[in-house]
Order: C-alpha cells, then sequence, then structure tokens
C-alpha cells in the first residue's frame, strides 16, 4: 500500500511521502518514511497569499492534520514491528491483518480461509498481526523454519508436503477436480463480487470495522478505507468484472452464491460428510455475507432463500472457532439489523492448537443423523476422531 499526503505547513512549504519499504538497517525495517521535499515559489504566489488571508490559515491546519496524520501511522507501524521476534523453527508462522472490530477473526477471506484450513488440519501456529505484505504485495503468507511461503494455494500445498497431513486424502480423482472448479469460481470471480459489497458498496461500514486506536483513529480509518475502496475499484476494473454496473455485480455475486447453495444442498460439507480443505475456501468467502455485511443483498441472501449456507458457516464456526462468539438473534436476516456499538472481541491466542486450547462443543439431540447429511450441528459428536484419522 502506498500513502502520498501533501499539505502545507508551518512557515515553508513541503510535500510529504508516507511510502513503504525502507530499510535502513538489517535489524529495522520501516513499512512507512516521511521525507519533506520543499515546493518551488512560482511567481511569487506563496508570498502573494498573505499572512492574514483565512484561506491560508486554512491550509496550515489542514497541512499539519495531515502531517500529524502521517507521523502517527508511522509510529503505529514502527510499534507493530518492535514485537519480539518470533523463532519459527518447527512453526508455523501466520503473518496477516489485525483482527477488526466485528467480532469475525478477519475481513479478508484469505486470511479467514488459511487460518481455518490450519484449524481444520490441527497444525499448530502463531499469528503475527504485523501487517506486512509478501514480496507478491499479498496477504496471508507463513515462516516455517526460516522458509518464507506466499500464496494461500501454494501454502496448503506446502503444508501438506512437509508434515503430511491433507484435508483431501479420501476424495476421489473427480472430486479433486471439482474442488479445483469450485474454488477457482470462489476465489477468483466471487471473491471480487464480495470485495465490492465490502469495500466500495458499504464503505462505512467497513471503515467502522477497522482495528486503529488513538487520538486520531477516525481520521486514520476514513484514509485507509477510502485507499483500500479505490484500490478494490482499480483491481476489479483490470479483472473485468468492476466493468459492469453495481447491479450487474450482484448479479454475478448470487448466481455464484445460488450455484454454492446447489453444489451444498442437505449435506454437511461440501464434499459430502467429511471435510475437505474447499471448506477453508468457502467458508472464508461466504463469511463476509454472514457476518461483516450487516443489510446488505448477499446477508440478505444467505441468511434468507438460501439458509443451507447459513448453516453451513454456523457449523464450521462453532467447530473450528470455539472463541467466536456471535449473536444467535442475528442468525436470521432482519430489515432493521444494523452494526453493533459494542461489537464481540475476539480474542487473540498466539500460538494456537485446537487440540490444545479449545474444547470442541458436542450437540446433540435425540435422532442423530448417522450418514452425516444434515443441515444441523447434532451430528459433530460423529467428527471428533475425523482431524486425527487424516494424520494415519
Amino acid at each position: 500500500m502506498y500513502w502520498r499526503v501533501v499539505g502545507f505547513a508551518w512557515t515553508g512549504s513541503c510535500a510529504v511521502d508516507l511510502g513503504r519499504n525502507r530499510s535502513f538497517d538489517e535489524q529495522l525495517s520501516l513499512y512507512g518514511y516521511i521525507v519533506a521535499h520543499p515546493l518551488q515559489d512560482h511567481g511569487g504566489m506563496m508570498s502573494a497569499l498573505g499572512s492574514d488571508s483565512w484561506w491560508r490559515k486554512t491550509l496550515y491546519v489542514t497541512g499539519g492534520a495531515l502531517l500529524a496524520a502521517a507521523a502517527y501511522l508511522l509510529h503505529e507501524l514502527l510499534t507493530i514491528r518492535k514485537e519480539e521476534e518470533l523463532d519459527s523453527k518447527d512453526a508455523i508462522i501466520l503473518h496477516q491483518f489485525s483482527r477488526p472490530k466485528s467480532g469475525a477473526p478477519s475481513l479478508s477471506p484469505f486470511c479467514l480461509k488459511l487460518e481455518t484450513y490450519l484449524r481444520m488440519a490441527d497444525l499448530p501456529y502463531q499469528n503475527y498481526f504485523d501487517g506486512r505484505l509478501s514480496p507478491q504485495g499479498k496477504m496471508p503468507w507463513i515462516e516455517y523454519n526460516q522458509e518464507q511461503v506466499y500464496g494461500t494455494e501454494f501454502i496448503v500445498e506446502f503444508l501438506e508436503e512437509r508434515l503430511g497431513v491433507s484435508l483431501n486424502k479420501s476424495l476421489t480423482p473427480h472430486e479433486r477436480a471439482l474442488s479445483r472448479a469450485i474454488t477457482k469460481m470462489v476465489e477468483e470471480h466471487f471473491y471480487w463480487t464480495m470485495a465490492y459489497c465490502q469495500w466500495v458498496d458499504n464503505l462505512e461500514e467497513t471503515q467502522k470495522m477497522l482495528s486503529v486506536s488513538g487520538p486520531l483513529s477516525d481520521l486514520l480509518k476514513w484514509i485507509l478505507s477510502h485507499l483500500t475502496g479505490g484500490i478494490v475499484k482499480r483491481e476489479m476494473y483490470g479483472h473485468g468484472i468492476g466493468r459492469f454496473s453495481k447491479e450487474e455485480v450482484y448479479s454475478l455475486m448470487e448466481k455464484d452464491m445460488r450455484t454454492l447453495a446447489t453444489l451444498l444442498g442437505d449435506k454437511k460439507y461440501i464434499m459430502g460428510s467429511k471435510l475437505s480443505a474447499i471448506d477453508a475456501t468457502v467458508f472464508g468467502h461466504l463469511a463476509p455475507a454472514m457476518w461483516t455485511l450487516p443489510g446488505s443483498r448477499p446477508e440478505q441472501l444467505i441468511k434468507g432463500e438460501l439458509i443451507n449456507l447459513a448453516m453451513y458457516c454456523e457449523r464450521i464456526r462453532r467447530r473450528f472457532w470455539p472463541e467466536w462468539f456471535v449473536d444467535l438473534e442475528d442468525f436470521r436476516y432482519n430489515l432493521a439489523t444494523e452494526l453493533s456499538d459494542t461489537p464481540s472481541k475476539l480474542p487473540d491466542l498466539g500460538l494456537y492448537s485446537r487440540t490444545d486450547t479449545s474444547q470442541e462443543t458436542i450437540y446433540s439431540h435425540t435422532s442423530p443423523d448417522p450418514t452425516g447429511h444434515s443441515l444441523y450441528d447434532s451430528d459433530m459428536d460423529t467428527e471428533c476422531s475425523e482431524i486425527d484419522q487424516l494424520k494415519c
């Protein structure tokens, strides 16, 4: 992300650049820097402004505020990077964005996908909320024994080869091909329609969820959200889907959601009664419709007509995110739904191991479905040994 803030302050004129990726030494990487450039006074324009002009004072105030915002953001970035360096020997270090204030683990579908995958595979990992992007400019990425791996697809392949754990062992070649086709639809098409809904059409609500604190938090949230929204629109246009109208984008989104609902049917998971890697992908991309887009069209669909997708998301949330609390009254779509002023907070668990740090909640009723083709959590007690089987 590249920041450029231009303003006028104090007794001289200057332009301020808040950029990225300047390393001052081997120990400290500075992902933001301030450079002041004097501006040329062409034709005595600055001297002609007059010291008492009200708009000159306005420029001073505005420029000072922008400089203060830039300095504060730089301070926050440096504070994050002063965290104790982690020893990644035989441990998975997961780099991702900070937890939002919505109660959801992440506003990024790919970050949520990868962290959910690690929990599904029962792989301990250490979260590192440093905001540091990969060399490709992507998030998330991992470190394992000083080796860095980027891109969720390549990360999953790396972990399967290195640690010998696979969620797709029980899939046939045909099911693996179908799983990949669904993944590409979700990540290369559906993702952009949801990004449009999150960062363009519902930008104000998303801005409230950003995890920024301090005296200038509102200003920084506004800057971050609008910068991200601009990036999303530009990348959508390059992708091609951003060249359509709002109604056309939502039409494409609805078609993808209906396709997923049809593929899921009355099964527990996308590929049947057992988990596979595609479930982490689909869950990560459907989560915004469930929990971070209140009152939006995708929420209306998933909590209304496509209720099987809602039950699917809730099943995975309860099983793999026991610390992620949601309001059960919000499970059904309500036209009056609004973002809560006091959202539930997801604690940062640090080194996570599903086996060591959480107890799986068991839900049962008087007549469990032994086939696993159920929309409810009542059959979770039949799956307790499923993760262990993946390691055999």
